[in-house]
Formats: C-alpha cells, structure tokens, sequence
C-alpha cells in the first residue's frame, strides 16, 4: 500500500469517528441523549424500539415508537449503536415484527457518550488538582524498579502490570487535572469586569493553592526523573514480562493495548519529567504559574488606580440594564441621555489653559477654539497627570492678542455701517453680510419704538457714526436683499446716514435768532 492510500484509510477512519459526534448536534438531539442514557445506563443494555419509548415514557419524554425506531435506526448509522443478535422469543408475529430490532451501544458509542455525560454535568467553578497521585507515580515507579532488579526470579506479572498502569492512568488524572485548573485560573484572571471581593477571593486561590502544587510539583517531579531514566535501562525485560492478552491478539481483530506497554511511551512520560531537550511538564506548570501571578499583579493594579478606568463597572451596568428593564419608552430615552450624557455639546470640564472670554456656552466647536487633550486621556481614558506643570502663560500677548481681535472686529463693523450710511435709503438696495447683521442688530427696538409712537424714530450710534431712521408709511415695505437671503419690512420706511453729517445738516437747516 502506497503512501497516499495510507493517507487516504486514514481520513477515511477519522470520518466514520467524526459520525459519532453528530447525535450531540443534530435537530432532535434531545431524544438521542436520551435514548443514548438509556444504553449507557447498564452494563449491556439490550433494548427494542417498543421498550426504548416505554423506558423514555417513565423518564417523562414521550415518543411513538416508530420515532424511537427511527431514532435508534439513524444512531446505528452514526455508529453509535449496533444491532442486536439475541434470539428473540415471543408469542405472536406481530410482537415478533415490534421486537425483531434490538440495538445495543457501540464501543466508540458508549465512550464517547460517557464523555459528553461529564461535559454536560460539569460544573464553570474551578476542579481540584490530583496532587496527591504524584506521590503514587513515584511509589509504582519504585515498585516496578524492585520487580525488575529481580527479574532473574520469577515474579507476580500481574503485579507489574498493575504498577505499570497506575502509572499511567495516575499521570493522564494528574495532567488533566492540572490543564483544567489552569485553564480555568486564566479565564478567570483575564476578566476585566473582575471585582475586588472576587479579586480578593482568587488571589488567595492563586497564591496558597498554586504554591501548594508547585511545591508538590518540585518535591515529587525529580524523584519521578530519576526513577523513569533508571527504568528505561531495565524497560525491555520489563515489556516482555508484561502479561499478554492471548485471546485478544490475531490477526483479525485490532487490540488496542493499554498505556505503558511500548517504550515510545515510556520515553515520553520520561521527556514530559524533563528527561529530554524541550520544556518539560513541571517547567511548564511554573510557567503557568508565573503568568498567572503577572495577570494577578495586573489586575491589582487596574483594581487600586483610582484615577484610572480599570474599576469595574460591572455592578453599576447590571443596575443600569435592571432600570432600563423596567422603564417605558421615554423614561429610557431620558435615562440613557442621563447616563451616558447624551446632550448637545457644551464647554464642561476640559478647556483651554487660559478661557476666551468671547466663547459661552452656546458657542459652537466649530468657532470656537480647539481643545488640547493629554494624550493620557484620549487613548488609554487616563486623567492621571504627567510630565512638567504646564507654563504660566503671558497674559501680555494673550491681551494684545484680544485687543487686535477687538480692533479687527471694530474695523468691520465700521466697514458695515459706512455702507449703511452710503445706502441712504434701504429700500431695493444689497448690502453685504456684515452690513445686514448689523442693520438686524438695531432693527429691533427702533420697529418697537415705531410700532408704539407711530411716528418717526432713530436709532444712534455715535461709536460707529451711523444713524438709522424709521418712518411709518402705511402700504410701503422696505425690502433688502443679500447673499443668503432677504429682508422685508412692511409699513416702514428705512433708511441710514452718517451720524455727524445728519446733525451737521440739521444745525445747518436751524434759523438763526
């Protein structure tokens, strides 16, 4: 047989085992568990579909007995049970034709069952380590060295074979004892919603009870080392005094041999004590452990920066998920504003070192100055304060830096009264942006002053050398036009004037006495 139809029996086995998996998935993988207890329950159980829905009857689970048939039908098909070869004794044909489909667990069936049944029962808590066997591995392992130094006698074979096997299966316990441990110690220690009573609780954990298995780890591991590389030199009278299996062993049926009865595995249990060149078992343990001591240390240190974001907010969410549990719509929509400050923006807490007084709270980012944010706070949510104090600034270039906004500001607001006054009258005339905010500015109290009186007001500003003048005029509207948009004054004349030069025309125009 060539390479690739080695290849290719392998996947070909590795296939049909993958099958014995598909009851635990499948749509009606309720009625297989159960059907499947019922076989792994006793030791060669030998059930027909009649007696499988009658048991599953009794258990509360109701199925027609067709379905059971069909059910045990397709697990046989999966290959997690057999048909049955019991001569089957009955009154009449059609209890003959009802029982004439017996099924029992297969081998692969029932194993592997047994091991989804301690899944599914397994409990998310932490599962004590089997510390205790290492002891025992080394006492076999001294057993088995006495047993070989006096091969030249005979000796109890079954003996041999018994320490041989405990130490094995007391390795395989310890080992995934351990892994499950760990396993679990990580998943625990990576929470970041870890609080401080659990925090508190799985140091302790983690600092007498893993100190407790390393220490058994470092007292038991070398004395094992030395025994296993002792008995590798004796392994091949050891391996040839193990007791056989006669009946088992031809050439038709595959015999899978219990551990320890090759010296591959001797030589790997010899490698995971640290008997080779690559990390050895107890090298990894320690390993675990000090990884799991720096996540303990990080944890501690997120827990006690208060200033940080490493406190948990688990209890508060939890409480925020029970209010909004039971609140109508609108109060969930204000206690999500509440909570998670869900308000236009505003100028709060960060702002620049020195304030601008021309920015309120009703100015927007967009206009207003930008905001240095610590590099702390706006990736890592870190308000802790590094580096040197910020400088004193100088408040005489921030007041010359005022007063040239200011004076920039008063240029252009003379700009726009100077076209103002230039209009004359308002009326079907363009002004620029600036000069129409200004002229909506005073337009206000002087269509108040004219709306009230009913007669001719003025609106001065000696500041700006502009005069604005209303005159009533029923019928006749004022419309001025702009850039983005117009303005439309009915039953009011408008019009605008240098301020200096109306009063000049007016003391001009007064008689003399």
């Amino acid at each position: 047989m060539s390479d690739q139809d080695d290849l290719t029996e392998v996947v070909r086995d590795t296939s049909s085992h993958r099958k014995l998996f598909s009851y635990l998935t499948a749509d009606a993988a309720d009625d297989y568990i159960a059907i499947m207890r019922l076989f792994t329950g006793t030791l060669l159980t030998d059930l027909s579909a009649s007696e499988v829905a009658a048991q599953l009857h009794d258990r509360g689970l109701d199925i027609d007995s067709d379905v059971a048939e069909d059910r045990c039908k397709q697990l046989v098909l999966w290959g997690n049970l057999v048909r049955s070869v019991r001569e089957t004794r009955v009154p009449t044909v059609a209890a003959y034709h009802r029982s004439r489909s017996r099924f029992q667990v297969s081998k692969l069936g029932g194993r592997l069952h047994r091991e989804a049944e301690e899944i599914l029962h397994a409990i998310d808590g932490v599962q004590e380590v089997a510390r205790e066997l290492l002891a025992r591995i080394a006492d076999s392992l001294g057993q088995i060295l006495q047993l070989a130094a006096a091969m030249h006698r005979p000796i109890d074979a079954e003996a041999l074979a018994g320490a041989v096997t405990s130490v094995f299966t007391d390795h395989r316990v310890f080992t995934e004892s351990v892994t499950d441990f760990y396993a679990y110690l990580a998943g625990v220690l990576t929470r970041y919603d870890l609080a401080s009573e659990e925090y508190a609780q799985f140091k302790d954990l983690l600092l007498d009870y893993v100190d407790l298995i390393g220490a058994d780890v470092n007292r038991n591991a070398p004395e094992i080392r030395r025994r296993l590389l002792l008995l590798l030199e004796l392994l091949d009278p050891v391996l040839e005094n193990l007791p056989a299996a006669p009946v088992l062993e031809n050439d038709l049926v595959a015999v899978e041999r219990l551990p320890g009865r090759t010296r591959k595995e001797w030589e790997q249990l010899a490698v995971w004590y640290g008997a080779g060149d690559v990390p050895s078992g107890p090298d990894q343990l320690r390993a675990a452990a000090r990884q799991a001591l720096g996540q303990l240390i990080i944890n501690a240190r997120r827990i006690l920066t208060a200033s940080g974001t490493g406190l948990s907010r688990r209890a508060d969410l939890l409480k925020l998920a029970t209010w909004f549990h039971g609140a109508d719509s609108d109060t969930a929509h204000r206690l999500y504003d509440a909570a998670f400050g869900s308000y236009p923006a505003r100028h709060l807490l960060i702002g620049p070192e020195e304030a601008d007084p021309s920015a309120g709270p009703g100015t927007s980012w967009w206009d207003s100055s930008p905001v240095d944010v610590p590099v702390s706070l706006r990736e890592r949510g870190d308000r802790t304060p590094r580096g040197r104090n910020s400088r004193v600034p100088d408040p005489g270039a921030d007041a010359a830096q005022l007063l040239e906004r200011a004076r920039r500001r008063n240029e252009g607001r003379r700009a726009a009264a100077a076209e103002l006054a230039a209009a004359g009258r308002l009326h079907r005339v363009r002004l620029s942006r600036a000069a129409r905010e200004l002229l909506l500015d005073k337009l206000s109290p002087l269509i108040a002053r004219v709306s009230l009186a009913d007669s001719v007001a003025e609106e001065r500003d000696h500041d700006l050398d502009l005069l604005l003048r209303a005159s009533p005029a029923k019928g006749d509207t004022t419309v001025i036009a702009g850039d983005d948009g117009t303005v439309t004054v009915h039953d009011v004349v408008l019009s605008a004037h240098a301020l200096q030069a109306a009063d000049r025309g007016r003391f001009e125009m007064r008689p003399t006495a």
